[in-house]
């Protein structure tokens, strides 16, 4: 997105339109944000899309009455993230074998190139089972090969489970290609659905194979069945522990077109200006983005508004900026709404990488995401419990403010799926704090029903309850943790 787009101020994110802020943070001042960030004119907040535009420009209006000062990089509210999606485009491919072109029947193929164009012939093709061992390390020879890799993982440790993990693997130990066997009575419209959808990233961090693709289980029968080989005895070799895969005895001839779209994304930094020099920073975090126009064509209601996911964190974003910005604190406060989280957090890790604040400065950073689940009167969990030295500081917040502890470390199993992982990675005090994951029955209900989906949408049975008190948790976590006197921190030189 250029940033000519985001000087446009859209008729409904006109200051006007801007909610009133009260002294405590109510549902209706939250209900206020969420009914325009999750309002069909904004098209589900995806990235690079005219929905994007509107919500970027909406928080920088907000964040600017409430009196915060802009903080990105180039000294505005907007620092960009550099994304890219890839799509498939035209290619033709062959498989040989001793000299003979195979036959293959199905045309359950995919293939999608780290750049616009790949040729490559005489291509090896190498079966890799899971791709790993159950050591976790590669054990087929594929340096300068293809590495065909079943997509359910078998006898691999938990963290070579995804298959993201294992293509990495791989990559890093020489694969040319990375091609994944979806089961065609299975997984295989998953796969053929994820391959297809142009996903987002970070160029900055990608970790691609210069051809990379999908084929099923019919697919795979037919080409190693074609070439002398038995698939049944390949599964069952796959099914070992150690098993270190095996050449297939077949060639492939490449010609791959890649459709490829690079474009500027996003992050808002907004900043309230601490009173106390190199007394170190505190900083607010929570994802804008969603998954835009979600449905197929034809669908009753095509748009994935994210009401709660994540509306809902940014709207408390919003209040807690107001409200922390009436008055002068020891530390800067920074507040950053991220782009891409929904793609693997990656406005997150984009701004870990290019912070506007020296990372080691900053003394906590809090996340809010999916806050709108809970009730008025629910646990405070903490995302994060045991990672950091601060639990007991944010508990007796906490319990100051009228809350109860859930004290056991079971919303911990989210702490990697949300903006914070991309700090805790570079050694920053990093936590999620509030009720909407101290019940996590009640998360369950609402991530098997309507998370990532058209339902997400603001109604009257939204319950913001917890999420207004979650708003004024916060707001005392940020007057104690920006006091100079009430945290030392080391962090700061203290």
């Amino acid at each position: 997105m250029r940033l000519a787009r985001l000087a446009i101020i859209v008729s409904v994110v006109a200051l006007s339109t801007v909610p009133a802020f009260s002294k405590a943070v109510t549902e209706a001042d939250l209900r206020k944000h969420i009914a325009i960030l999750a309002s069909d004119a904004f098209e589900g907040r995806k990235p690079g899309t005219e929905g994007e535009t509107k919500t970027v420009q909406y928080i920088a209006e907000v964040w600017a009455k409430a009196g915060l000062k802009p903080a990105a990089s180039d000294g505005s509210w907007f620092d960009p993230v550099p994304l890219i999606q890839r799509g498939q485009g035209t290619s033709t491919h062959s498989f040989w074998s001793k000299g003979r072109k195979l036959r293959v029947t199905s045309q359950d193929i995919i293939l999608i190139g780290q750049e616009a164009e790949y040729v490559r012939g005489k291509l090896p093709l190498v079966f890799t089972g899971s791709g790993v061992k159950a050591d976790g390390m590669v054990g087929a020879d594929v340096a300068g090969k293809a590495a065909l890799v079943l997509f359910d993982a078998e006898n691999v440790p938990d963290e070579m489970q995804s298959p993201r993990a294992r293509r990495e693997a791989l990559i890093a130990a020489g694969a040319e290609a990375v091609i994944f066997i979806g089961e065609s009575k299975g997984n295989w419209p998953t796969l053929r659905r994820l391959l297809l959808s142009r996903p987002i990233a970070l160029e900055s961090r990608e970790k691609h194979a210069p051809m990379e693709g999908a084929i099923s289980t019919e697919f795979a029968v037919g080409l190693v069945t074609a070439a002398g080989r038995d698939w049944d005895k390949l599964r069952a070799n796959a099914k070992q522990a150690d098993y270190t895969g095996e050449a297939l005895g077949i060639d492939a001839d490449l010609d791959v077109k890649t459709d490829i779209y690079r474009f500027n994304s996003s992050n808002v930094i907004g900043k309230i200006a601490g009173r106390k020099k190199n007394s170190g920073a505190l900083l607010y975090m929570g994802h804008w983005d969603h998954l835009g126009i979600c449905a197929p064509e034809g669908a009753p209601d095509r748009i994935c508004n994210g009401a709660v996911d994540n509306a809902s964190g940014i709207a408390v974003l919003n209040e807690v900026a107001e409200v922390l910005a009436k008055k002068k604190h020891d530390r800067d406060i920074y507040f950053v709404a991220t782009t891409a989280e929904e793609s693997g957090l990656l406005g997150a890790y984009a701004f870990a990488e290019k912070p506007v604040v020296p990372l080691d400065q900053i003394v906590l950073s809090l996340n809010i995401d999916t806050i709108a689940i809970a009730p008025r009167g629910s646990k405070v969990a903490i995302i994060g419990r045991g990672t950091t030295p601060l639990d007991a500081a944010v508990e007796a917040v906490a319990k100051k403010s009228g809350r109860a502890i859930e004290s056991s470390a079971d919303a911990n199993a989210f702490i990697q799926r949300q903006d914070g992982w991309a700090l805790t990675q570079k050694g920053v005090p990093a936590l999620m704090v509030g009720g909407s994951f101290a019940d996590l029955e009640l998360m369950q209900k609402f991530l098997g029903s309507d998370y990532h989906g058209p339902n997400d949408e603001l109604t009257d049975s939204t319950e913001l309850g917890g999420a207004a008190e979650d708003a004024e948790l916060h707001i005392a976590l940020g007057r104690h943790f920006a006091d100079a006197r009430k945290f030392k921190s080391k962090k700061a030189g203290e």
